[in-house]
């Protein structure tokens, strides 16, 4: 079994998200070690990307200060070769596609899976575009991570089933990525719909900010994603130690500490 595989068959997920390099790709690592020792059992390490369009605000702003200090993907695998000496948690590169496009041809995949990487999730690449990238994610045994939203339909969803690994990642509200205070009313709904139409389990971001909010999502879904609050933490200076106190604050009662 896949490291995704065993957590999902033992556990829910509490998902935290960084942008990589934002402040120094050290300090990535120190909240990443941060995060996983306040209960983060899967975490997802964000390429800054210059025009992040699924991003709100928060993210766009770390991506930036990041591209200003020259984070590349080699940065990341030395970032998840480092975590990898402390936890064996998923590890989820998040990026947009074009990133990954200009090393599609390398060995980039092949060094991913050994620095530790198990998931790949493409933000802006659609299934139809996707299928390069996902004989490379095959080969190299790295879930491609799709994602759906609200508006997805079920017959969309039935196409995107046949071809998911990993998880589903349900953005759940339209727009983009930034701190919330509640679920959207038909968020229910949707999540029973999705998981009658799909086989993986589904885990839930966009907006995710206390612990009611984290607690409610996984009283229907297998996963909760925490991002902006995080980021936006570390743009206002918080340490390792104020960082790890908010993972802690958040950190759904379902998950163990």
């Amino acid at each position: 079994m896949s490291r995704i595989e065993k957590l999902f068959a033992n556990d829910k997920a509490f998902i935290g998200y960084l942008t990589a390099g934002d402040g120094g790709i050290q300090r990535t690592l120190d909240a990443s070690l941060a995060l996983i020792e306040s209960g983060v059992n899967m975490l997802e390490i964000g390429m800054p990307f210059s025009d992040p369009v699924a991003d709100g605000p928060v993210i766009q702003r770390a991506a930036a200060r990041s591209l200003a200090t020259g984070t590349t993907l080699q940065d990341i695998l030395w970032l998840t070769k480092e975590i990898r000496k402390h936890s064996d948690i998923p590890l989820i590169l998040f990026s947009y596609f074009n990133p990954i496009l200009s090393v599609l041809q390398s060995n980039f995949f092949s060094d991913a899976k050994k620095a530790g990487i198990d998931g790949l999730l493409l933000v802006d690449c659609p299934l139809e575009e996707s299928e390069e990238v996902r004989q490379q994610c095959i080969q190299n045994k790295i879930d491609l991570i799709y994602i759906i939203t609200p508006s997805t339909t079920v017959e969309r969803m039935k196409k995107i089933n046949e071809y998911a690994q990993g998880f589903l990642y349900y953005a759940c509200r339209k727009g983009t990525t930034g701190v919330r205070n509640a679920l959207p009313e038909d968020f229910q709904d949707k999540i029973e719909l999705i998981k009658k139409t799909m086989h993986l389990p589904v885990v839930v971001g966009f907006g995710i900010s206390n612990q009611e909010m984290a607690n409610n999502v996984l009283e229907h879904a297998d996963g909760v994603v925490v991002g902006s609050l995080f980021v936006k933490a570390l743009e206002e200076g918080a340490s390792p130690s104020v960082l790890s106190a908010l993972a802690r604050e958040i950190c759904p009662g379902s998950i163990a500490l």
